[in-house]
């Protein structure tokens, strides 16, 4: 039984039954009496979390957005927010840095706000292995996954960040690219990009391309100025490269202004493609050739299944969310 069967059953709103469960003192005593009995006579089971309210305050569900400039999140973030206001539950939202440590700064709102779940949009694995075990509330990570850290209170819901790099690859070559770079990120720990690095490297060295690292890959922090100042830095180091793959489309239009400024058009000299598959990919002009992640199922699967571990004692979920190679203009096919 989940709380939408609760919600259907009794016949109230999603959101009036989490607020019964949560025991909220907005609720009328006839919705809080028919809710509960729905709830005794079908064996709804809280988890200890949910109990674990009946005599401490948990306040709103908390949402931890990593990098100030990454407009996936900005969409992430929006439809985040309405689906758990949909359901009757406050939100709290904070701002970090891209570098900041994510995971101890939840675990200082754990102390400080006490709220009764965490949502991170991103997230450094290295941080989360180390350190989330400090965290006891429900929580779920987002474009990262935690399959592989074995933490019981922690989901995540992810695109495949590595076969949608080599994916780039694989369209590049197929239009006759051999001199391929690569913009974005770093490679340190366990970040998303450097998922993203190596999965377009490796892809790269199974056609036999001539790549460096050292000299075809420039890292930045996901903003437009980084991009464009990558982008210089990389084209007047190889100034001969027919595409370059950003690791966020806010890095490729920074990269689109740097390669207009050097003299370059695009995609007639240079081809561009992106990551994340943003809106304002289909109103640059070009427009943007780029991976889209679907943050509609992204938010919506992490959103539900954080309302069902705020209720139930369950396993946590993991799972990958399809990408999609979104073909625009800013590639140009060399070999037709």
């Amino acid at each position: 039984m989940t709380i939408k069967d609760i919600a259907r059953l009794s016949g109230y709103g999603v959101g009036t039954v989490s607020r019964v469960l949560n025991h909220h003192p907005d609720v009328s005593d006839a919705a809080r009496e028919r809710v509960m009995a729905v709830v005794r006579q079908y064996g709804f089971e809280p988890n200890s979390n949910a109990r674990h309210l009946k005599s401490q305050t948990l306040s709103s569900v908390t949402v931890l957005v990593k990098g100030t400039q990454n407009m996936l999140f900005a969409d992430l973030l929006e439809r985040v927010q309405s689906l758990l206001l949909d359901s009757g539950e406050e939100v709290f939202v904070t701002y970090l840095d891209e570098d900041a440590d994510e995971v101890t700064y939840a675990a200082q709102l754990c102390r400080l706000r006490r709220p009764k779940g965490l949502i991170f949009l991103g997230g450094d694995l290295e941080l989360f292995r180390s350190k989330f075990a400090q965290i006891t509330v429900p929580s779920v990570l987002l474009t990262n996954s935690a399959a592989q850290l074995g933490f019981g209170n922690l989901s995540s819901f992810t695109t495949d960040d590595s076969a949608a790099a080599a994916c780039v690859v694989e369209y590049l070559v197929s239009r006759g690219h051999t001199r391929i770079g690569l913009i974005g990120g770093n490679l340190s720990g366990e970040q998303i990009s450097s998922r993203r690095i190596r999965g377009a490297s490796a892809a790269m060295e199974s056609h036999g391309l001539a790549f460096s690292l050292k000299s075809g890959y420039e890292p930045c922090r996901f903003s437009l100025p980084d991009g464009y100042a990558a982008a210089q830095r990389l084209l007047r180091r190889q100034p001969d490269l027919t595409a370059i793959f950003c690791m966020g489309d806010v890095i490729a239009f920074g990269a689109m202004r740097a390669a207009r400024d050097l003299g370059l058009r695009i995609p007639e000299d240079l081809s561009l493609i992106g990551y994340d598959g943003i809106v304002w990919t289909r109103y640059s002009a070009p427009r943007l050739t780029t991976v889209r992640q679907d943050t509609e199922a992204l938010a919506a699967r992490g959103v539900s299944t954080l309302l069902k571990t705020l209720h139930y004692d369950t396993a946590p979920v993991h799972e990958v969310i399809p990408f999609q190679l979104l073909e625009q203009e800013s590639v140009l096919a060399l070999n037709g």
